[in-house]
């Protein structure tokens, strides 16, 4: 069965035509200042700030990871996607604090907080954070698109995945590198309009193949639906228990996010996900102004509610229909002899929806999505990565470099991550169990970047040496556990022997390890500064609640209306109606 069709490729041919098209448009000025190439001249409107945000957190992990989750465990992962009201933090507490410093990168506003040494470490932390998640995850996620959609392709000895990986770097590069900022904030508009309506589709045109909502609901059983059951299946006490072995599918989720660990751990990693990493919060950066950037941010908060309808759902609906019987072609790929659905091939879920329940043409359209989704998160990697190079690095080093010199060692830092990516591949199609060790390695690097902010904006009393204190502690713990967790993740066959130190280590729960960097990192902050003298307040002026003046407080007030606190308070009456309808 051809998969494609010839109106399918026209479909897609169309929308590289519409993205090179935007690219080329954005790419008229000249990118000859800093500011425009890496901050696309803060000139972004709050819709392109909202979509652009949105289009960048829409990747791998949905295409791959969420869709895959929604087959096997329901909408249990949708605690993660209702992290919608982060965003609403960075509007309305951190924004007036980013646009008063005047940054480029969050590293910048450490530096500005506490001192050029706190700079110089988050920014390396977050390159390094940056090819083991975002890039690594995103090649993976390409090549395994096309090889759901496209098998058949190869080229020069090499199969569909390498095909795809390769081509979805490339492509994305080339129009990252030459246009900046703009170019990418532009075409992740336009993609999150592709993406949303694609994916929109796929849950439609699913619900009609398995019959209803209702017949939905009947096939996989209310627990599917239940946001919180399978997390607590046994009560309390399971929590606590180590990695077990049921048979059971329902329960399965129980073993790598325990409830106790997603109500408090997974807050603290969507904090600084949404309100402090440089890969989200340069696009708000990019807003002329505190009022367009807040806007930005409630928009990309409306945007953030989507993905458990467009991507959660056709995962449930992926299962059923391979349960039921009533597509006897994903029965085959997804369903085991035991009658439980195959963990590996549920990661396929969503381009398996594509493949064999989209009519042609609409399925050209929703490919087309998929790689918007792919492409954005890449872009994102690669621009904010780049950035915090030439900005944290590369700037201080030769601090009279010309504008037009910064934007091309830019341009340059940004053709390395994509060699990096393309070198990646054969690290990532031959791990096993790469995917699931990477979604820890967020929970391990997050911790000590969320103390520093949260704690240095809140309290004018910490200063430079608590916060260094709180991150060389938080990240040393962070890689400890990252030591231990990976040849267990990445070799099947190795193990630590029971009951031993590396083993207690290895086998609790990463959420509760997490939580352990945040608290013992949040103390540390404290202890070292009060221990130590205090900062100079008229240095940190505006940087810190303390420390902001009459003037400060009437320029924030004067940037927000009656409109942004209802659409506030909007999304925060349709997160709680999700928690509600998904509570059982």
């Amino acid at each position: 069965m051809k998969l494609l069709e010839t109106l399918d490729w026209f479909v897609i041919a169309i929308y590289f035509l519409l993205i090179a098209g935007i690219a080329a448009w954005t790419m008229r000025k000249k990118k000859d200042s800093a500011q425009e190439y890496f901050l696309a001249g803060k000139s972004l409107g709050w819709f392109v700030i909202g979509a652009s945000i949105f289009a960048s957190n829409i990747g791998s992990e949905h295409l791959v990871g969420l869709a895959g989750s929604g087959a096997t465990d329901g909408v249990a992962m949708a605690h993660y996607e209702l992290h919608a009201w982060c965003l609403l933090v960075l509007a309305w507490i951190l924004v007036p604090f980013y646009m008063r410093s005047k940054v480029f990168t969050m590293p910048e506003f450490l530096e500005r907080r506490f001192s050029p040494t706190a700079r110089t470490v988050l920014s390396a932390i977050s390159l390094v954070a940056y090819v083991l998640t975002k890039l690594a995850v995103g090649v993976y996620a390409g090549g395994m698109v096309f090889t759901v959609l496209l098998p058949e392709v190869s080229f020069m000895g090499l199969d569909s995945f390498w095909v795809g990986s390769v081509l979805i770097i490339i492509l994305t590069g080339i129009y990252t590198v030459l246009g900046g900022m703009k170019a990418v904030a532009y075409t992740e508009a336009f993609q999150t309009v592709v993406l949303i309506l694609g994916s929109a589709l796929v849950t439609i045109l699913g619900l009609q193949a398995i019959g209803g909502w209702s017949e939905l609901k009947l096939t996989v059983g209310d627990e599917m639906f239940n946001l919180w059951k399978p997390l607590v299946p046994e009560g309390v006490e399971s929590t606590w228990s180590p990695v077990r072995e049921t048979g059971k599918m329902a329960w399965y989720f129980n073993d790598n996010y325990p409830w106790v660990g997603m109500l408090f751990c997974a807050p603290i990693i969507g904090l600084w996900y949404w309100t402090t990493d440089q890969y989200i919060v340069q696009r708000v950066l990019g807003a002329p102004d505190e009022k367009t950037a807040r806007r930005g941010a409630i928009a990309a908060a409306f945007f953030k509610l989507f993905p458990v309808f467009i991507f959660i759902i056709p995962g449930i609906i992926c299962y059923a229909l391979a349960t039921s019987g009533k597509l006897p072609a994903l029965t085959a790929q997804l369903i085991g002899p035991d009658g439980e659905i195959i963990r590996e091939s549920a990661q396929q879920a969503f381009p398996l929806m594509v493949a064999h329940v989209l009519p042609v043409g609409i399925r050209g359209l929703v490919v087309a999505g998929l790689l918007a989704a792919l492409m954005s998160s890449l872009a994102g990697a690669f621009n904010a990565s780049s950035t915090l190079f030439t900005i944290d690095f590369y700037s201080r080093l030769r601090p009279n470099v010309s504008q037009k010199r910064l934007v091309w060692v830019g341009r340059l830092a940004t053709v390395i991550m994509i060699i990096i990516g393309l070198l990646w591949i054969p690290v990532i199609r031959g791990g096993k169990g790469l995917y699931d060790y990477l979604q820890g390695v967020q929970a391990y690097l997050a911790p000590p970047i969320a103390v520093v902010f949260f704690a240095g904006v809140f309290h004018k009393r910490l200063n430079s040496k608590g916060c260094l204190a709180a991150l060389y502690t938080g990240f040393l713990l962070g890689l400890i556990r990252l030591a231990v967790d990976t040849p267990v993740k990445l070799y099947s066959d190795f193990t630590y022997s029971q009951g031993s130190f590396l083993w207690i280590l290895n086998n609790m729960f990463f959420q509760y390890y997490s939580l352990g960097i945040f608290l013992v990192s949040l103390v540390v902050m404290f202890i070292v500064s009060y221990a130590t003298a205090a900062p100079s307040y008229a240095k940190i002026e505006g940087l810190t609640y303390g420390t902001i003046t009459d003037e400060h407080r009437k320029e924030s007030k004067a940037s927000w209306s009656k409109w942004e606190v209802l659409a506030s308070i909007l999304i925060i009456v349709l997160i709680i109606a999700a928690y509600v309808y998904f509570s059982g």
